[in-house]
């Protein structure tokens, strides 16, 4: 029963509550980032707290929850734009794999519990077994991006895993009414289930893959970010609304609609544009999902809810580990990736509420189980670290021929190139003097990255360097996608001071110990530059003087030695470098 603090509180205006909301978010966020726990726990106390004070601060749960659910569409396209399909293609192994075991070991678990538990027949059990072999997509992958794990070992099979529960999604939405009715024509149902499935990702896939490029092609002319984020927000919801209305779930168009734009040299800006919206409606849709949590009933069946939430955790978390360790992966990445795995998820949430609603469970079987899956929940941050921190220390005392790492991939990679153990270069700005710079580094077979904003540029370079990604270098998501975290040099190269001013702190907050050569128009930027943190400024006028002084040198027919030393030493001396001594 809630505690009706709302009867000693005034009406709020909307204005108020939205004051009011953002003020728990806040230091709600802050708290838990000053404990070093996932932003998404703030959330999930938030809906608690709001439903357990009856303060009325959000319109009713479905509303809030769809518009949430928009957070899990931007999250699930998000997802796509990191697993292309040439990495699904390496994954696919690991989806078929350890997907189907996962989901037929726990379905088949919680059968036995419920059948045995409660006294319910095959088809309840069924029901309830789908819903509770279903893991948060939402939080792992939220989770692992924020800590940059989506491409560790454990990352890619805790995503592999969660993609097929996913696409599992699907025919559990027809196999859960139809277990209500007569069991003649499941199999028929099942069947149209899959083909539809099938038929509709192929034309989505076929047909995405010619349209999509050439819409940002088009769009991208107008350098206008204005145009370019409504159409990332038409292809996420128009994808999202074309899967749903072929009985597939929004989040999975989502999801292909960004492996998609990821086969694009425009995945990195859109990657920056979206995340904001992402990470808001994201954090409403948790929101939503505490708000359904009843602290009434939990708190009058303690032993009931607490035997139920280890046994969901320990089940499982066991039967990820098994599978894991069947599938040859080691223990420390087993016990990471059973962890992630072992939590209920918003997908088992929908199944569950729809298996009551066709009267296939009964209220006591809805709010027990409804209560255990969303503590599960609650405790997943900190069952996660205690997990990591077994799998480091069992790391440390395995073999030496043992993995090296449980992650066994750089954190930060893109185009497969690039190595946070070697470091490389990266270039901001790809036209002539970016251009020169890079084919400098590529005969001394250094590893570098290139950052630009004129698509048609990037699309040039694309055929003759691999390495060449669209985005604004002065936005954070971008540099970060790049792999600022790992660079070993930036090297701006825009001629625009303007753009350079806006790069330099992005660049400083994101990797404040790099260095950084910029390039400038004169010295009168060169004081501000340094002050904003540039190692070094190189002047064009400065150094296009020295080298036409040069050719006139050469041309009055000075010793080629004798000037190449009072050039040397010119530049050394404004550089800031030990003179060269100069006769």
């Amino acid at each position: 029963m809630p505690i009706e603090f709302s009867t000693y509180l005034p009406d709020l205006s909307p204005e108020a509550s939205i004051v009011t909301l953002l003020i728990m978010a806040v230091f709600g966020v802050l708290g838990m980032r000053i404990f070093r726990l996932p932003s998404m726990l703030a959330y999930l106390l938030i809906g608690v707290l709001i439903t357990a004070t009856g303060i009325d601060l959000l319109p009713g749960d479905d509303d809030v929850r769809e518009i949430g659910e928009f957070g899990i569409a931007f999250l699930m396209f998000s997802i796509g734009l990191e697993f292309n399909i040439s990495r699904l293609k390496h994954m696919r192994h690991l989806v078929i794999g350890l997907g189907p075991a996962q989901l037929l070991l726990s379905v088949l678990g919680t059968m036995l519990v419920t059948w045995f538990g409660y006294d319910q027949g095959w088809r309840p059990g069924l029901a309830v077994g789908l819903a509770v072999a279903m893991s948060s997509t939402a939080m792992m992958a939220k989770l692992l991006s924020e800590q940059f794990e989506l491409h560790s070992r454990h990352g890619q099979r805790t995503m592999a895993v969660l993609l097929f529960q996913d696409l599992v999604v699907v025919p559990s939405l027809i196999i859960i009414p139809a277990l209500a009715l007569s069991p003649d024509n499941l199999t028929q149902v099942l069947g149209m289930s899959l083909l539809m499935t099938v038929v509709t990702l192929l034309l989505m896939f076929w047909i995405g893959r010619i349209i999509v490029r050439q819409i940002f092609t088009l769009v991208s002319r107008f350098h206008s970010p204005e145009l370019f984020m409504l159409t990332v927000l038409l292809i996420v919801f128009g994808l999202s609304l074309a899967t749903e209305q072929f009985g597939l779930s929004e989040a999975m168009g989502a999801f292909i609609g960004g492996i998609l734009v990821s086969e694009t040299i425009y995945r990195h800006e859109v990657e920056a544009d979206i995340r904001p919206f992402r990470d808001i409606m994201l954090g409403l849709f948790f929101v939503s999902i505490g708000m359904m949590l009843d602290l009434g009933y939990v708190f009058s069946h303690i032993p009931i809810i607490a035997l139920g939430l280890v046994l969901l955790i320990l089940g499982k978390a066991s039967v990820v580990l098994i599978v894991c360790r069947l599938n040859k992966t080691s223990l420390p990445v087993a016990l990471k990736t059973a962890s992630q795995l072992g939590i209920a998820g918003e997908f088992g949430i929908v199944l569950l509420t729809l298996s009551f609603s066709h009267r296939l469970i009964s209220q006591e079987i809805l709010q027990s189980t409804l209560a255990v899956m969303l503590l599960s929940m609650f405790v997943a941050p900190f069952v996660i670290r205690l997990s990591a921190r077994l799998a480091d220390h069992l790391e440390k005392t395995s073999a030496p021929n043992a993995h090296p790492t449980s992650d066994g991939t750089a954190r930060f990679q893109h185009h497969g190139k690039i190595t946070g153990e070697q470091g490389h270069v990266l270039i901001c700005g790809f036209g002539r003097t970016g251009h020169a710079v890079a084919e400098f580094l590529s005969a001394e077979k250094m590893v570098w990255t290139a950052i630009d904003v004129n698509a048609r540029r990037v699309e040039e370079a694309s055929h003759e360097f691999c390495h060449v990604v669209f985005g604004r270098a002065e936005r954070p998501e971008v540099l970060m996608a790049a792999g600022i975290r790992s660079a070993r040099l930036v090297v701006i190269c825009f001629p625009n001071p303007e753009a350079i001013e806006r790069m330099l702190p992005a660049i400083r907050r994101t990797r404040p110990d790099v260095k950084i050569v910029a390039r400038v128009p004169d010295d009168s930027y060169r004081d501000r530059f340094l002050e904003l943190g540039a190692t070094e400024v190189i002047p064009e006028v400065f150094e296009s003087g020295l080298a036409l002084a040069e050719e006139v040198m050469n041309q009055l027919d000075l010793p080629i030695e004798q000037t190449r030393a009072k050039v040397r030493a010119l530049r050394e001396r404004r550089y800031s470098r030990q003179p060269a001594s100069v006769s």
